[in-house]
C-alpha cells in the first residue's frame, strides 16, 4: 500500500514575503502566525512577509521564520484531513516534523526553536566557521578532502544532501583548504553558504550543550507516526529517542539522502514538501526520479495540491 511522507526545509529555503498569502488566504495559517507573534513578543509575521533579508537571514530569525512558515502550510493540509504516515525534516525542519507527527505542541516546538536559533547564532560568533556546497564528488571523496585539510583545523561533513551534493562545515581556513582539495578531485562546483556560523560540525558543541538542557525541560510525547532523524537516518517514535536526536543534530551530520531512501524503504512513494521554497523537492527528485514529489509552500500550490487530493 502508497504511503506519503511530509518534509519540512530547513536554512536555505526561507525568502522575504513567505507565507504572506497563505495569511491572507487560508485561517488556520493566520491563526499560526498571530500565536507565533504572542508567543514570541515580536512581529515574526511581518519578518516573514517583509523582512528585510538581512534581518530575516539572521540565524535567531531563520529558524523561527521557517518553522512559522512550515506549520502555516501544515495547518491546512492537516483541516482538509491529509495527513503523513511519516515525516522528516532537514535540520530546524525537523523540529516541524515532530509537530506534524504529535510529538510535540506548536508552542513548546516554536520556544525550543527560538532558543536553538539564538544558541547557533552565539556559537557562531563565539567560534566563528562557515560551510561550502561541493557539488560533483561523492561523500567519499569529500571525507577525504576534509581529512587532508584537518591539518588547518576543523571541518567535517554537514550535510548528506543527495548524491553529487554534499555540504561541509567548520573553521574557515580548514574548510577554504577541503573545498580547494575538493576542486583538485574534480568537483564541478564549490558553493559558499551564506550562513552566520559552522552549523553541523563540532564548532557547535556549546549550542548543543545549552539545548540539551531546554529539550530536558521541553514536554515530549511519543509520535504517533515514526519520524526519520537526520543523525541516525533511522525511525524514532519515543520521546527519549526524539529528545537525543535533537541534541546531537545542532553539532551532527544530517543525513538526508539516506533519509529518504529510508522513508521510500517504508513504502512511501509520495513526498510532500511542506514549506518555502522547493530545495528538498529537488532534493528527493536526484535521490530517487520514480516517486511523485509535491511542494506546498503558498497559497497557489496549496489549492493546487489541495484539488489534486480532491479528485484523487
Amino acid at each position: 500500500m502508497s504511503k506519503i511522507a511530509f518534509v519540512f526545509p530547513g536554512q536555505g529555503s526561507q525568502y522575504v514575503g513567505m507565507g504572506k498569502d497563505l495569511y491572507e488566504r487560508f485561517p488556520e495559517a493566520r491563526e499560526v502566525y498571530d500565536t507565533a507573534d504572542q508567543l514570541l513578543g515580536f512581529a515574526i509575521s511581518k519578518v516573514c512577509f517583509e523582512g528585510p533579508e538581512d534581518h530575516l537571514r539572521q540565524t535567531a530569525n531563520t529558524q523561527p521564520a521557517l518553522f512559522v512558515t512550515s506549520m502555516a502550510c501544515l495547518r491546512p493540509l492537516e483541516k482538509e484531513g491529509i495527513l503523513p504516515d511519516i515525516v522528516g525534516g532537514h535540520s530546524i525542519g525537523e523540529y516541524a516534523a515532530l509537530v506534524a507527527a504529535g510529538a510535540i505542541s506548536f508552542e513548546p516546538a516554536l520556544t525550543l526553536v527560538r532558543k536553538r536559533g539564538e544558541v547557533m547564532q552565539e556559537a557562531g560568533v563565539a567560534q566563528p566557521g562557515t560551510m561550502v556546497a561541493i557539488i560533483g564528488l561523492d561523500a567519499g571523496q569529500v571525507q577525504i578532502a576534509c581529512d587532508r585539510a584537518s591539518a588547518k583545523g576543523i571541518v567535517e561533513i554537514a550535510n548528506y544532501n543527495c548524491p553529487g551534493q554534499v555540504v561541509i562545515s567548520g573553521e574557515n581556513e580548514a574548510v577554504r583548504e577541503a573545498s580547494r582539495l575538493a576542486e583538485e578531485m574534480g568537483a564541478r562546483r564549490v558553493i559558499p553558504l551564506n550562513v552566520s556560523g559552522a552549523f553541523h560540525s563540532r564548532l557547535m558543541a556549546s549550542a548543543a550543550d545549552i539545548l540539551k538542557v531546554e529539550l530536558a525541560r521541553a514536554e515530549f510525547r511519543d509520535a504517533r507516526i515514526p519520524i526519520v532523524a537526520n543523525v541516525t537516518a533511522d525511525y524514532v517514535q519515543k520521546a527519549e529517542e526524539i529528545r537525543d536526536a535533537l541534541s546531537r543534530q545542532i553539532s551532527g551530520s544530517v543525513r538526508w539522502e539516506e533519509s529518504v531512501r529510508k522513508m521510500i524503504n517504508y513504502g512511501v512513494d509520495t513526498f510532500v514538501e511542506v514549506g518555502p521554497g522547493k530545495v528538498l523537492s529537488g532534493l528527493i527528485k536526484r535521490i530517487n526520479g520514480s516517486v511523485e514529489v509535491h511542494s506546498v509552500s503558498d497559497a497557489t500550490s496549496m489549492e493546487q495540491f489541495l484539488k489534486i487530493q480532491q479528485e484523487g
